[in-house]
């Protein structure tokens, strides 16, 4: 009988060949992945911390300014309500025999979370959240057709140069001489008595359109200035003659390897441009041309707390804290997403 035979290994050469193998795999090099402008942007920002707490502020008082209605319907207050004349509320008075709210800070209370108007006993809270929807909303359309309308018109100039950058140029200095401030105040009641009937009262839309056309009309200069600067330091770079000389299209050469190049300062003027046109458009309400009664604006809470600085000066506490709070984060997140884009220029 013959004995069982041991199961024989791998031989020399079968063992060596694994060996040489495993050592080529622990010796090669792994493959780095390239990483896009925008993704070392965004790596850069995250860690900026001051930037990414700002963001986070300013999407809250985006959310807060699109729900608004729901909020305020939460805490059981309207903006409209007249909680000191109106007979309904007669067994809860928020104001004193001389029309001012009674309690602490302006009449704060858990029916009244901010305290109420003088003479009319409005509902702060729900005055300051309907004005920051407003304010907001109204800025970021203006802003956005700022920015679209600048950078159109400075590619334009910028790319094809010559008579054309000339006219341009012409038309920008032309509306860069009028004084905005002035000419807003100016403008605004001329640009609705001339489609309102003066003896009518003005639709709140229409003063809208009416604040949104003045701002941009008198607002696109800027922006297209710097794209213009932009484009025609970038227009004679060698990938654009490589894509000239490939035979490429100007709309292909402008889309393709200008438009990416210039989106860093688009985005950055965009940050300081929002704040910009909100303190405008609270300056119009301010200045009684804007939005008024019984639209809630910014501009207006100003207005109204002006006028009752000496009997309630808690009155402009919250809307001046928010609207401080707003534009400082505002700016700081510019100022950070300006840092992620252009590391060389770190505060």
């Amino acid at each position: 009988m013959t004995s069982p035979t041991k199961a024989e290994g791998p031989g020399p050469s079968v063992a060596l060949d694994l060996e040489l193998d495993s050592t080529a795999e622990a010796t090669e090099p792994k493959k780095l992945e390239g990483r896009s402008p925008g993704q070392l942007m965004w790596q850069r920002f995250r860690r900026d911390r001051t930037g990414m707490f700002c963001a986070a502020v300013v999407i809250f008082y985006f959310v807060v300014a699109l729900v608004a209605p729901l909020i305020v319907s939460l805490a059981g207050t309207d903006p409209y309500t007249l909680y000191g004349q109106d007979p309904t509320y007669a067994d809860s008075p928020v104001l004193d025999e001389f029309g001012l709210p009674l309690g602490y800070l302006g009449g704060v209370s858990g029916d009244h979370w901010f305290g109420v108007e003088p003479q009319y006993g409005r509902d702060l809270f729900a005055m300051l959240l309907y004005g920051m929807r407003t304010s907001l909303l109204m800025a970021l359309g203006v802003t956005v057709l700022v920015m679209f309308s600048g950078v159109v018109i400075g590619l334009i100039g910028g790319y094809f140069g010559g008579r054309t950058d000339y006219w341009i140029g012409r038309v920008t200095d032309f509306f860069l001489s009028f004084p905005q401030q002035l000419f807003f105040i100016a403008f605004m009641p001329v640009v609705t008595a001339f489609f309102v009937d003066p003896e009518e009262e003005t639709p709140t839309y229409f003063r809208a359109v009416a604040i949104l056309i003045v701002l941009w009309v008198l607002g696109w200069m800027g922006m297209a200035r710097l794209v213009r600067s932009t484009v025609l330091s970038l227009r004679e770079r060698e990938f654009v003659e490589a894509a000239k000389v490939s035979g490429a299209s100007p709309w292909r050469i402008v889309r393709k390897e200008i438009l990416p190049n210039v989106v860093s300062p688009i985005l950055v003027q965009f940050t300081y441009q929002l704040p910009s046109t909100i303190l405008t458009i609270a300056f119009l309400s301010f200045a009684g041309v804007g939005f008024v009664e019984p639209t809630p604006d910014w501009g207006r809470l100003f207005a109204a707390g002006a006028k009752y600085a000496e009997q309630d000066p808690a009155f402009m506490f919250f809307p001046g804290m928010a609207l401080v709070i707003f534009i400082l984060c505002f700016n700081l997140l510019g100022d950070s997403v300006r840092d992620a884009f252009d590391p060389k220029s770190g505060r």
